[in-house]
């Protein structure tokens, strides 16, 4: 949600007008018009402020982001030994070649 809308709905939520909220703000109606339009982003401790004179808090979570890394199979893998890793590695890299569309395959040969 973007902080025009999230003033926005706060503000209607109390029944409180732009002009209203901008006479409590000190700032114009135009002002609290172009927040909510989006077109100006107000700093947090813009927004902070015009929030708590609608009797709300405005409360910032971080978390972490979703890289799409299975930490779990990390853990998994660095549990083998690192002869077990080489053959989990080669059997990988051998599926991912069986499977590609455009490699020619030629037969095996056995390596002294």
């Amino acid at each position: 949600m973007n902080p025009g809308l999230l003033l926005r709905e706060a503000r209607k939520r109390h029944g409180v007008s732009q002009v209203s909220l901008a006479r409590r703000a000190g700032t114009t109606q135009s002002a609290i018009s172009r927040i909510e339009r989006g077109g100006v982003s107000p700093t947090v401790e813009t927004l902070r402020e015009l929030l708590h004179l609608l009797g709300e808090e405005l409360v910032l979570v971080a978390e972490p982001a979703n890289s799409g890394i299975d930490r779990s199979l990390i853990r998994e893998r660095l549990a083998l030994t690192p002869s077990e890793r080489l053959d989990y590695g080669i059997a990988m890299a051998n599926q991912v070649i069986e499977n590609s569309p455009n490699v020619r395959r030629e037969p095996a040969r056995d390596v002294p």
